[in-house]
């Protein structure tokens, strides 16, 4: 079993009903098959960079969940040829590091504090004279 999640974009013209019955459709997929269903984030409606399908918007849905390799394949099939579905994409989740646990979800990590060099050396001499221009 190996971590994964889905960044779901559904059209926004789609009703909440037909919105439900695809979630619902994936995770009773992913049970089926004997994974284990972490959850999922309705992040709302947001603008895309670029239109797709003449759409300027979507639905943006995060599914977080366990499965084999198989079960995400056969996700990608069914989402591929799902009415609704305007793109998504499936990515292996990285194990949780202590930072990022104890964050909320939605926050930025802190940034790492970042040694700085020790400045050089200034010249104590002083520069050459550049001759003016005639």
């Amino acid at each position: 079993m190996n971590p994964y999640e889905i960044m779901l974009l559904l059209d926004p013209e789609l009703a909440e009903e037909r919105q439900d019955e695809i979630l619902t459709r994936i995770r009773e997929l992913v049970e089926k098959r004997g994974g284990a269903w972490q959850g999922d984030d309705a992040w709302g409606r947001r603008k895309l960079a670029y239109e797709i399908q003449k759409k300027g918007e979507a639905s943006y849905y995060l599914l977080l969940f366990d499965s084999d390799a198989e079960t995400l394949e056969e996700l990608t099939r069914v989402l591929k040829i799902s009415d609704g579905v305007l793109r998504h994409l499936a990515v292996r989740r990285l194990p949780a590091s202590a930072t990022t646990s104890a964050r909320e979800p939605g926050s930025r990590p802190a940034r790492e504090a970042v040694p700085r060099r020790a400045p050089e050396a200034v010249r104590s001499e002083a520069p050459e004279a550049v001759p003016a221009a005639e």
